[in-house]
């Protein structure tokens, strides 16, 4: 109960905030950076080298890759049935395809199940990065039409991404430097990413405009909040596959719209208000939608 109680109060007191103009406008982007450059690498430290690699992890590191193909395919067959323009397509690919695995994901996971499965979870968050910063980027430039498709850019994204540093260096150098001493810090600097993340949230939310994207919103909450992880729990089905792995990765994959999408999105002038509202109302409709697919994943493990 304390952990739903941290997540409503701390989305709310972010909305509250903003609201009040008590915070500068782009006070998210100071959280974010915190988060970024040292609280999720911390995570990283805390967990990645205490997992114990086997064949099951493959489901957590596929289940992302699924979802991502399953949703450029159900956007591109929607977006020739309604003719949307190609800027908005790829806005609804970026938002539709990615999840929020680690600045929702992680705290839902530590409410529904417990710390000690964020390992598992960190596993879906790095694939979905890559996701973004290749399969993503390539969406953006290819939509936009106002940049040039460069290898360059993909690997400079890729290569100076602070989680994904974090994340090498976390499997890499605990094999041959003993940093145990240092566990006290990567657990508290850890403990940060919820609660700021969830307050940096809150600070984003914005719901103005809804009404005229109404059709946009529901075709892409439909796949992001129910198809998706329909996806990878019959993946798991078909492989008669089960225990605390599989149930970690359906649930990543039930998380709403990646929020990292918008920016990117922004970025490249891909519909942004129309992806912001995706991930505005997936963050919120996505706290219902989270608690039936645990149900569902109860019954079906």
């Amino acid at each position: 109960m304390t952990n739903f109680l941290i997540i409503g109060i701390c989305i709310i007191a972010g909305m509250l905030f903003r609201q009040s103009k008590i915070l500068p406008p782009d006070s998210h982007k100071g959280i974010n950076t915190w988060i970024i450059y040292l609280a999720l690498p911390a995570v990283f430290f805390k967990y990645l080298p205490h997992i114990q690699w086997s064949s099951e992890l493959l489901l957590p590191a596929l289940a992302p890759i699924i979802v991502w193909f399953g949703g450029w395919l159900f956007i591109r067959l929607y977006s020739s049935i309604a003719n949307i323009n190609k800027s908005t397509e790829g806005g609804l690919k970026l938002a539709t395809g990615l999840s929020n695995t680690s600045f929702i994901g992680f705290p839902l996971i530590m409410a529904y199940y417990s710390e000690n499965d964020i390992g598992i979870a960190v596993i879906c968050d790095q694939i979905t990065f890559l996701l973004l910063s290749t399969a993503g980027i390539i969406v953006a430039i290819n939509s936009s039409g106002n940049q040039k498709l460069s290898a360059d850019i993909i690997i400079k994204k890729v290569l100076r991404f602070p989680p994904f540093i974090g994340c090498v260096a976390a499997l890499t150098i605990p094999r041959f430097v003993d940093i145990s001493a240092l566990s006290p810090l990567f657990d508290r600097l850890a403990l940060t990413v919820g609660p700021l993340a969830l307050f940096s949230i809150g600070l984003q939310l914005h719901f103005e405009g809804w009404k005229s994207e109404i059709k946009n919103i529901s075709v892409a909450l439909l796949y992001k909040l129910i198809i998706a992880p329909a996806l990878i729990l019959l993946v798991a089905v078909a492989f008669q596959l089960k225990g605390r792995i599989t149930q970690i990765s359906v649930f990543e994959m039930a998380m709403p719209s990646f929020v990292s999408a918008g920016v990117v999105a922004n970025e490249y002038k891909l519909s942004p208000q129309l992806t912001n509202l995706i991930i505005a109302f997936g963050i919120i409709i996505g706290f219902a939608t989270t608690a039936i697919r645990w149900c569902v994943l109860q019954y079906f493990q």
